[in-house]
C-alpha cells in the first residue's frame, strides 16, 4: 500500500505544471471532446509508466545494494532540483489534431511523456518498491488526478493553481524521500 500511495501523491504533485498537464489543457482546448482525450491519456500513461516501472524493477534486481541506494537516493535528489524548473510547451510538443481524438492524445501523451519528470520517478519508484503493479497503479492514478481536471476544466483551473507552491511541496518530499533512501536502505 505504501508504494501505492507514495507513487500516487509524489506523481499527482509532479504533474502540476508539466508539460503533459500543459498538453492535456492544449488537447481539451482544440479537440473538445473530453472522454476519448481522458482515455488516451489514461492508455498513454499505463502502458509508458508499465515500462519505466520494469526497467526500475530491473535496475532493482540488477545493482547491488549500495549502488541501488545512493543511485536512488541520488535520483530522488535530483528529481527535487527537476521540480523546481518550470516546464513549458513548445511547438514541437503541440499535436496535430487531424483524426481521432484518442488516438492524437495516445500518440501525444505518450511521446510527451518518454524521459518526463513522471517518467523518471516512475523508474526511481519502482526500483524503490519492489510491488511494481502498485507502483504503475499509482503513478498512473497521479497522472490522472493532475490531468483530468485540466481536460474537463480547462483555462478555468489553469490560472488557479498555485504552481510554485505546488513545485515547491514536491521538491521537498521527493528531497526527503531521497535522504530516506541514503540513509535508510540496506547496504550502507
Amino acid at each position: 500500500m505504501e508504494a501505492f500511495l507514495v507513487s500516487t501523491g509524489l506523481v499527482a504533485l509532479a504533474e502540476i505544471g508539466d508539460k503533459t498537464q500543459l498538453l492535456s489543457l492544449v488537447l481539451a482546448a482544440r479537440l473538445r471532446r473530453p472522454v476519448p482525450i481522458i482515455a488516451g491519456i489514461l492508455v498513454a500513461t499505463l502502458v509508458n509508466h508499465a515500462l519505466a516501472a520494469f526497467v526500475g524493477g530491473w535496475i532493482a534486481t540488477t545493482v547491488g545494494p549500495t549502488a541501488l541506494r545512493w543511485t536512488l537516493g541520488m535520483s530522488f535528489i535530483a528529481m527535487a532540483g527537476w521540480m523546481l524548473i518550470p516546464d513549458k510547451l513548445d511547438e514541437d510538443d503541440t499535436p496535430s489534431t487531424h483524426g481521432s481524438a484518442f488516438v492524437t492524445t495516445l500518440v501525444a501523451f505518450f511521446l510527451a511523456e518518454m524521459g518526463d519528470k513522471t517518467q523518471v520517478a516512475t523508474v526511481a519508484l519502482a526500483a524503490r518498491f519492489p510491488d511494481i503493479i502498485a507502483v504503475v497503479a499509482g503513478t498512473t492514478l497521479g497522472m490522472m488526478i493532475a490531468n483530468v481536471p485540466a481536460v474537463l476544466l480547462g483555462d478555468r483551473l489553469a490560472g488557479r493553481l498555485p504552481v510554485k507552491l505546488v513545485h515547491a511541496v514536491a521538491a521537498g518530499i521527493f528531497a526527503v524521500l531521497g535522504m530516506v533512501v541514503l540513509v535508510g536502505m540496506p547496504g550502507g
